[in-house]
């Protein structure tokens, strides 16, 4: 009904059927008012589609967006927005709805020494992640990420596999971005499109780290079972799997263990995953966090031990992985730290729990975390006893800050 949509999708559509104009019209309308210099080069019938999400209430539009639909409404934002939208990163179609850009001048020849070029690149992202969250990255990663599309669009069909395989890389770091900035829906969109690169990449590999990625994001939503399966989707194959993969998919299986309360089956998961960490010797960009952070398994463990209620055990594997991060790892410590803080609240170290909560209320503030955030609002039940104390309103004044 009209009246449980935004005000703001319904002012869209207001003015537009003011304008006397289609949704397809108000599509050319915003192609022609795009700077110059700075072209939306989406298809008009991919905007179109927006246009229609827009005005249903979906999702709204992004800042470029919102810009343009001023500009062709001759309105200003608090005329045409209010105060009821906030603003999103980038201005980014879903992956299903990607569609080539027009007036693309086609190549005769694509230099093959563009893959390894991006490779370096992504590299640098992930480093970039690690400093910057996901905010900042994911308009930049998505255009490199259409741009090695185009390319593979016009490669010859060995070399088109190579660009499909970076560009599957690229698309599971867009989806890991998302996840890590709250948007689960654009999250889940890329984690599909991921998948159906590396299938076209016939890489099995990179299938497997698809589904892990899927299953990482269903870890998110507390779908034990979903996980559990994916997991097992992966390990089915696990003989012609790289070991980083196959300890992806054992750690995953057992969050999805933890999640549906089974510590043993949780434990098994871990102890096999160990066996292989010595046997790490690959060199791929994507899914490197096995090789990149200290004593892995032992933070996959505190996190699973956490879940399960084991507080103890958690709040000691974080004392002892924590002081081997890396200071580079900023984004990743801030929630290890966040799930620290539970566990030392949970066992009746309040004064420690403020003390580290703070330190992650800082780095909320710097990289925009969601999950970080998420993970320290998980504290709130274990601060209940202090929440008459000094140590409890410390705590209550920080949460309300974050959340603010």
């Amino acid at each position: 009904m009209r009246s449980e949509l935004p005000a703001w999708a319904l002012r869209i559509r207001d003015e537009r059927e003011n304008k006397c104009w289609s949704q397809k019209q108000l599509a050319v309308q915003l192609r022609a008012a795009a700077d110059p210099d700075n072209p939306i080069l989406t298809a008009t019938a991919s905007i179109q589609r927006l246009i229609r999400r827009w005005e249903n209430g979906e999702w709204p539009p992004g800042a470029i967006y919102k810009t343009l639909l001023c500009r062709v409404f001759e309105l200003s934002k608090e005329e045409l927005f209010g105060s009821d939208i906030s603003e999103r990163t980038g201005d980014t179609l879903p992956p299903w709805e990607i569609t080539p850009h027009e007036g693309r001048v086609m190549t005769q020849h694509v230099a093959p020494e563009l893959v390894p070029y991006f490779a370096e690149q992504l590299k640098g992202h992930y480093m970039a992640d690690m400093y910057l969250g996901p905010h900042h990255l994911i308009p930049t990663v998505i255009a490199q990420h259409r741009l090695i599309c185009d390319l593979a669009g016009q490669a010859p069909d060995d070399l088109r596999r190579e660009f499909l395989r970076v560009g599957a890389a690229y698309a599971a770091l867009v989806g890991w971005l998302y996840q890590d900035a709250g948007d689960l829906r654009q999250s889940a969109g890329w984690r599909a499109e991921t998948l159906d690169m590396a299938h076209r990449a016939h890489d099995p590999q990179l299938v497997g780290y698809a589904l892990v990625n899927k299953a990482m994001l269903r870890t998110d939503t507390g779908d034990g079972p979903g996980v559990v399966d994916l997991a097992a989707a992966v390990l089915a194959d696990a003989g012609q799997l790289c070991p980083k993969v196959r300890i992806l998919a054992m750690q995953q299986r057992a969050h999805g263990r933890s999640l549906m309360r089974d510590r043993a089956g949780c434990d098994r998961s871990l102890e096999e995953a160990a066996h292989l960490t010595d046997a790490i010797d690959d060199d791929f960009a994507w899914g490197n966090a096995a090789r990149r952070t200290p004593r892995y398994l032992d933070v996959q463990r505190a996190t699973c031990y956490g879940r399960l209620g084991l507080h103890a055990e958690a709040a000691q594997l974080w004392d002892s992985a924590l002081a081997r991060q890396p200071s580079t790892s900023q984004r990743d410590v801030g929630v290890f730290r966040a799930r620290f803080a539970t566990a030392l609240a949970a066992t009746g170290e309040s004064g420690q729990a403020v003390a580290v909560a703070g330190d992650v209320v800082r780095l909320i503030g710097e990289t925009g975390s969601a999950r970080m955030k998420t993970a320290l609002l998980g504290i709130r039940s274990a601060m209940k006893p202090w929440a008459r104390t000094p140590h409890g309103r410390q705590m209550g004044e920080m949460l309300r800050t974050i959340i603010a």
